[in-house]
This record gives C-alpha cells, sequence and structure tokens, in this order.
C-alpha cells in the first residue's frame, strides 16, 4: 500500500462511497425507532380488522392485531411509559455493569493490567498478544480504541516493524471480534436481554440465560487470535513494507513505563480479585449452596445466573477500587464516586436510545404484528426448505450488511431481535443459536464500515505515522480481517454446531 493507496479506485470506491453516501443519510438511531413505533401504531390500525389464518402458538387461536390507535391504547401507552422504560431490562444490566467497569476503567487497573501484560510478551508472540488484549479489553467498553490500538502502534514501531500492522491487528481484535471473549462482559446480558424479550412474543415467560452464547465466544477468541495473527504477520504486513513512515514519532509515548506503585498496586488489588473468585467458587460448589436451585447452579432460577451482572460489576468494583486508593489515583472516596459519575455520564446517549427502544419493542410485542411476521416469515422460509445451516448463514451476512449501515451492537439487535428470533423459533432454531449468528455478523464487517464510530479515530491514529492514510487505506488494510473473519467464522459456527458443543450456559441449538 503506497500513498496512491491512500483511497480505492473504481468499483470499490463507488461501491464503499455509495455505502457512505447510504450511511450518512440514514437518521440517529434513537429516532430510527421513534420512526418504528409510529409505524407499528399506523400497521396495528391498517391490519386490526382482517383476519388471519396463522394460529398464534401462544393461545392456539388465529392471530389478532391490535389497534394501538385507539382511546384505550393511546392512554394506556401514556400511563404505562415510565413504567415501560425503566422496566427495560437492558438499561438496567448495561448500567449497573458500567458503574463497576467505570471505576477500574478511570483508576487506571485496566490500563496497568494491558500495559503489563504488553510488556512481559516475547517478540514473536507479539502479534497474538496484541489481538488477545484487543479482545479483552471489551469489558472495559472504549478502553480498547482509546489504549490498546494507539499503544499497538507505538509497540510495533519500538520493535522495528511496521506500526500500521500494529494498529490493523489490535483493531481486528477489539472491534473485529468484538463477539468474541474469554471474559463475560456487560455485552452477553445486554444482548441477552433482547433475545429473551423477543422470544417471548412467541413463548411468554421464556427465559434465556445471559451466558447462552459463553462457550462460544470463548472459543471463538482462538480462532479470532490465530486467523487475526496469520492475516497480520503474512498478508498485511508484507504489503506494508512498502509504505514509508513518514509522520512525526519523536513525541510517542512509552508503552512500557509501568512505575514501581502502578505495578504493586495492581500486584494487590488482583489478588484481592482472585481471593473474591476462590471465595465465589467456594461458595458454589458447597453442599446445599446458597447460589444454587435445587442443587444446580446453571438453572436459570439459580441465584448465582440471576447474579451474572452484579458479579460483573464487583468483578471491576473491588480491583479498581483497590487500585485506585493504593495507587493514589483515589484520594478520597468521591475520586470513586467521581469514576462511576464519569463511566455514567458516558451511557448519557445511550440511556436517550433505550428509551424510544424500550416503547418500539413494547408496541411490537402488543400489537401482535411482531408474532404475525414470524409466522409468516417462517412460513416462507418452510416453504423455502432451506436447510437450517443455510438460515443461518444468511442471518450472519444479513447483519452483517445492516452493520455497515448501523454501527450501533445494540441498537442492530434491539431491531432485528424481535424479527430473527421469533421466525426462527418458528422453524425450529432455539434463540441461543440466532444470537450466535448475530454477533458473528454484527462483529465481522465493524472494521470496514466508516459509519463506526470510532472508525475516523483509527484513521488519526494511522497518520501519527503515515500522513496521507484515509478512510480507504484503513478500509483496505482491513478488507482481509474482515472477509475472513466473515467467512470463517460462519464456517466455524456451522461446525461448532455440528459437533454439538454447547453454546453457552443452559443453551440449546433447537426450539419446541
Amino acid at each position: 500500500m503506497n500513498n496512491d493507496n491512500a483511497q480505492p479506485t473504481g468499483a470499490i470506491a463507488r461501491f464503499l462511497n455509495g455505502i457512505e453516501r447510504v450511511g450518512n443519510k440514514l437518521p440517529d438511531p434513537a429516532i430510527i425507532f421513534l420512526v418504528a413505533m409510529i409505524t407499528i401504531w399506523i400497521l396495528s390500525w391498517l391490519f386490526s380488522g382482517v383476519d388471519f389464518s396463522a394460529i398464534d402458538p401462544r393461545t392456539g387461536d388465529p392471530i389478532v392485531i391490535k389497534n394501538l390507535l385507539t382511546g384505550d391504547s393511546l392512554a394506556n401507552f401514556l400511563s404505562t411509559m415510565v413504567k415501560t422504560f425503566t422496566g427495560f431490562a437492558p438499561l438496567g444490566v448495561v448500567l449497573v455493569a458500567m458503574l463497576g467497569v467505570g471505576v477500574a476503567e478511570h483508576s487506571g487497573y485496566i490500563n496497568t493490567g494491558i500495559k503489563l501484560m504488553l510488556k512481559r510478551t516475547p517478540k514473536a508472540l507479539l502479534t497474538p498478544m496484541i489481538i488477545l488484549v484487543g479482545i479483552v479489553s471489551h469489558t472495559a467498553t472504549d478502553a480498547g480504541y482509546v489504549l490498546v490500538i494507539p499503544l499497538a502502534g507505538v509497540i510495533f514501531y519500538a520493535m522495528g516493524r511496521h506500526p500500521l500492522a500494529g494498529i490493523a491487528a489490535a483493531f481486528a481484535g477489539v472491534s473485529g471480534g468484538f463477539s468474541a471473549n474469554f471474559i463475560p462482559s456487560g455485552i452477553d446480558p445486554l444482548l441477552q436481554s433482547f433475545t429473551q424479550s423477543s422470544a417471548q412474543i412467541i413463548e411468554e415467560g421464556m427465559q434465556v440465560n445471559p451466558l447462552n452464547n459463553y462457550f462460544f465466544t470463548s472459543i471463538s477468541s482462538v480462532f479470532i487470535i490465530l486467523v487475526g495473527w496469520y492475516i497480520t504477520d503474512k498478508i498485511i504486513e508484507p504489503r506494508l513494507q512498502k509504505t514509508k513512515v513518514d509522520g512525526e514519532t519523536d513525541d510517542l509515548p512509552e508503552f512500557d513505563i509501568v512505575t514501581k506503585e502502578e505495578k504493586r498496586s495492581f500486584i494487590i488489588a488482583t489478588t484481592v480479585m482472585i481471593a473474591g473468585l476462590g471465595l465465589l467458587a467456594w461458595a458454589s460448589l458447597i453442599d446445599d449452596s446458597p447460589l444454587s436451585h435445587e442443587g444446580s447452579l446453571t438453572n436459570f432460577s439459580a441465584p448465582l445466573m440471576q447474579s451474572i451482572v452484579p458479579l460483573i460489576f464487583l468483578l471491576f468494583w473491588i480491583p479498581g477500587a483497590i487500585y485506585g486508593f493504593a495507587s493514589g489515583t483515589f484520594k478520597k472516596s468521591k475520586d470513586m464516586i467521581d469514576a462511576m459519575t464519569k463511566a455514567m455520564g458516558g451511557m448519557a446517549y445511550y440511556v436517550v436510545m433505550a428509551f424510544f427502544c424500550a416503547l418500539f419493542i413494547s408496541a411490537f410485542a402488543q400489537s401482535n404484528l411482531g408474532a404475525l411476521l414470524a409466522i409468516e416469515g417462517a412460513q416462507v422460509l418452510k416453504a423455502l426448505s432451506l436447510p437450517s445451516g443455510v438460515t443461518i448463514v444468511g442471518i450472519i451476512f444479513l447483519t452483517a450488511f445492516v452493520n455497515l449501515f448501523v454501527g450501533s451492537s445494540s441498537a442492530k439487535w434491539a431491531l432485528l431481535a424481535p424479527i430473527f428470533v421469533p421466525m426462527l423459533m418458528q422453524l425450529g432454531i432455539s434463540p441461543d443459536l440466532t444470537q450466535a449468528a448475530y454477533r458473528v455478523g454484527d462483529s465481522s464487517s465493524n472494521i470496514i464500515t466508516p459509519l463506526m464510530p470510532y472508525f475516523p479515530l483509527v484513521v488519526v491514529y494511522c497518520q501519527k505515522y503515515v500522513k496521507d492514510t484515509g478512510i480507504g487505506t484503513l478500509i483496505a488494510m482491513m478488507l482481509p480481517f474482515s472477509i475472513a473473519f466473515l467467512i470463517g467464522w460462519s464456517l466455524f459456527l456451522l461446525a461448532y454446531w455440528g459437533l454439538g458443543i454447547p453454546l453457552g450456559v443452559q443453551s440449546s441449538y433447537t426450539f419446541g
């Protein structure tokens, strides 16, 4: 990739420019949910008088569309609006998890851990370790974008390798492998909550475990690391050899500077965290454990499973607070509260989006249009007689395409789950498998869409080393990762399914 590769040409340029134009014309996700809710109201009025032959699996009777534009329905909408919003499951899940992550992030605990991990990595294993750190950084939301990616460029440059290759590897791990992680994070219960509410369109009261994809995402981490390692070292870096580093590199930070105080504080905080995990394991495994339900720890009713989000909160909050006070980052208790406040400040937009999303999902469910769409859609798919594997791959590729225009993972799943989950349930495909397919498609195209919020930031990181780096440069550099992840990860899911390996805790591949 040389200077004239700063922007792609020909058909690729037209395609990418078209994506950018269409994406820029889309309204904000919050407005999309508002428009979708109003559309549902209008459709419910139009179809409320139509007799449908489709049978509602919840009642055994023909499905009936409820008119949401009657006086009673509108009065109910207003009187229950606050309850609908505050009862929106993903809202509490995300905010509680982020309170703990905010303390660990702003105290410096996460940053020090990443630096120590990279500092002790042998040069031969630098690429896979960068990708691994990128994957693990998902637990700290934006930490991967603002810390791991720029540090990767610094580290590669310091070791005599092309800095853009380091940035590409880190970007592939942070964003391309967004749905792969060894450590449970807030994204797991967040997606699960949308999946569960969508599944209840077909089966009221159905429960989905927050860790229903955990085994698959954990093993997928190995796949992402190996594929990303090969592409970085064998395809990307050799191609970058002709690209001259002409940026300002004299003021680059020292990635390996970790003070004795930071190291000591990190060891203390991590030791306490490990001791806490040991105590949790002991409390879980003793006879008549208070964390189990009828002797089972993985039953959805077990307190352990009901406590996943609070445990994520404590997993970050306790070591983060200990590190903060031990290192001097936190001087007084208010500093810790300020860290939690900063984390909530970053969630302000999500709260606004969640308000409109909650109203949309509620209207979609109340109108019965979601159930009708699922049943009729399932009948079409049945008539096509497509193998289940083909249907799942279709979901993956459709998600990857939608991801080019709608960057937010939660916003996309909030829109797609009420359609995908009930529809595939009618075909005998479980919500767990549908969610896993969504996660593959959602991650794979993250790294090639300029509409991803952090994409321009990564371009700036690259320009630190190669001044004429453009959007096309980054897309061209990341395209091999995206294609390999999309195709390879899809095949990986099919093979995983074929072997019958559990997707996660209390998960299944079939429904009904």
